[in-house]
């Protein structure tokens, strides 16, 4: 997910150490389960990960990245209303960061894409 605050920072999650990727930032969300619409695994995934409800959100990009060990489907939405106060629901650290400072965080390839396509429709 995406989620801007009104001054253009973005949420970022660390991952777990123990997880694939683990120590590197993400953007929070998690998977889909079966028989579970992305909008409904949105919902429930930053209800468990970051203790919110979904108000407003609306797919953002797709992409598919292949790791050589696992290949994973992105399914970016971005969430442009919210209630609640995140939080690190699962013990990880979240973090609100400035476009400019995602340089200086490591996060996990699949994610570059992401990035790149946030700061093209970035208004800075």
């Amino acid at each position: 997910m995406l989620a801007r605050a009104s001054d253009g920072r973005v949420l970022v999650a660390q991952r777990p150490d123990h997880a694939h990727q683990g120590g590197l930032w993400e953007f929070p969300g998690g998977k889909v389960e079966s028989g579970e619409a992305a909008s409904e695994a949105l919902a429930r995934e930053l209800r468990e990960e970051l203790g919110i409800r979904v108000l407003a959100a609306g797919p953002f990009m797709r992409l598919e990245h292949d790791y050589g060990d696992r290949c994973v489907l992105l399914d970016v939405w971005r969430v442009d209303q919210y209630a609640g106060e995140p939080h690190g629901g699962e013990g990880q650290v979240i973090n609100w960061v400035a476009m400019a400072a995602l340089d200086g965080l490591r996060f996990p390839a699949a994610n570059q894409a992401v990035i790149d396509q946030l700061r093209r429709l970035s208004p800075d």
